[in-house]
């Protein structure tokens, strides 16, 4: 089964889907270039502008091609699209947590030509259980979700895991897109050689760094951080099938955690206040420096007038003591030679 989007509808009332027949007249419809519209950045999944920095500088947007190219360089042909009616691409997959890895494959799908009709295959719980494994989504799930993305104009439900000849026949496809690393299943080493030797594979580029196991080993790394916030919001432990012994665990872990973080919070306000303190007297001590620098110059004017006559008597004094202890202290030889000298200059003078 299919679900098309009604084409009146979706103008009017938003994403409808119908049941469409595979002899519709898919290949006459007439539609409008790709989604490409005026003041909103191509490279948004939503098409309304990426507001975070980091995804605007990790991902370049992705631009309508306006001409009719084909990638060239490859190892398989590819065919040249049809110009006179929408050029109808199939892209595959389970899409289990869709997340924006999905959404900028079918988005560069979506924008490989000007005219493109996009029809998106989801493999049922059944197929994808058996050969690959669990979903967290069940098929309904997925299928809902896919509804609502914007770049997809089909939903093709219980697909094939195999794209097959009578598949692509039925749908009247032009081109399977996906990445072009070789895609192994039990049948064959890569389910798209057939498409690409027909000439009917078209590449997409992978997005690195986002996968549904990608998402599914974060929350297993942190499994008991997100049970322990599980149940702090009323979830019992029947609803998250832990046992008794599992929660009192996790219980143990929250307090340990609590107290934890109580001590290094004690730390660092300890830390802070001590900090302040310093602070506070560094600041005490500037005030106290800058007021005594002040204050000097009044205090030296203060006291030299208040004794400033008394500290020169004293002074004086202490200088004619010191000087008159200085004469006393002269040597009885050089006393002497000092009366020696004014004698002989006395008899100088009187034989003169």
């Amino acid at each position: 089964m299919s679900l098309q989007k009604n084409d009146e509808n979706s103008r009017s009332a938003g994403h409808e889907y119908v049941a469409s027949t595979p002899n519709s007249p898919k290949l006459t419809i007439t539609r409008s270039p790709s989604p490409s519209l005026v003041g909103m950045d191509p490279g948004s999944p939503m098409g309304l502008g990426d507001c975070d920095p980091n995804i605007l500088t990790s991902f370049k947007p992705i631009e309508t091609n306006m001409a009719y190219d084909v990638p060239t360089g490859k190892p398989y042909p590819i065919n040249p699209p049809p110009q006179d009616r929408p050029v109808r691409l199939y892209c595959d997959g389970i899409y289990d947590l869709v997340h924006y890895g999905h959404m900028r494959a079918l988005e560069q799908a979506k924008k490989s030509f000007p005219n493109v009709y996009l029809l998106v295959g989801m493999c049922n719980d059944e197929d994808t259980h058996t050969r690959k494994g669990k979903t967290v989504l069940t098929e309904n799930e997925r299928y809902e979700s896919m509804r609502h993305c914007r770049w997809v104009d089909e939903i093709i439900t219980d697909a094939p895991w195999i794209v097959t000849q009578e598949f692509l026949d039925k749908h009247e496809i032009d081109y399977v897109c996906h990445d072009d690393l070789p895609y192994a299943s039990a049948e064959s080493d890569d389910v798209y050689a057939f498409v690409k030797a027909q000439g009917r594979f078209l590449p997409t580029q992978r997005t690195d760094g986002v996968s549904t196991s990608d998402l599914i080993t974060r929350i297993v790394r942190d499994y008991d951080k997100y049970l322990r916030r599980n149940l702090e919001r009323g979830m019992s432990p029947k609803d998250l099938n832990i046992s008794f012994l599992k929660e009192q665990e996790l219980n143990l872990q929250k307090h340990v955690s609590d107290i934890r973080e109580q001590i290094k919070k004690n730390i660092m306000g300890t830390r802070e206040d001590l900090v302040g303190e310093l602070e506070d007297l560094k600041a005490e001590l500037r005030h106290t420096k800058l007021f005594w620098e002040d204050r000097r110059q009044d205090f030296v004017r203060g006291f030299s007038s208040m004794f400033g006559s008394q500290v020169n008597k004293i002074f004086g004094r202490k200088r004619r003591e010191i000087t008159n202890g200085k004469e006393e202290a002269v040597s009885p030889s050089k006393r002497v030679r000092q009366s020696d000298s004014k004698s002989s200059l006395t008899s100088n003078h009187e034989s003169d």
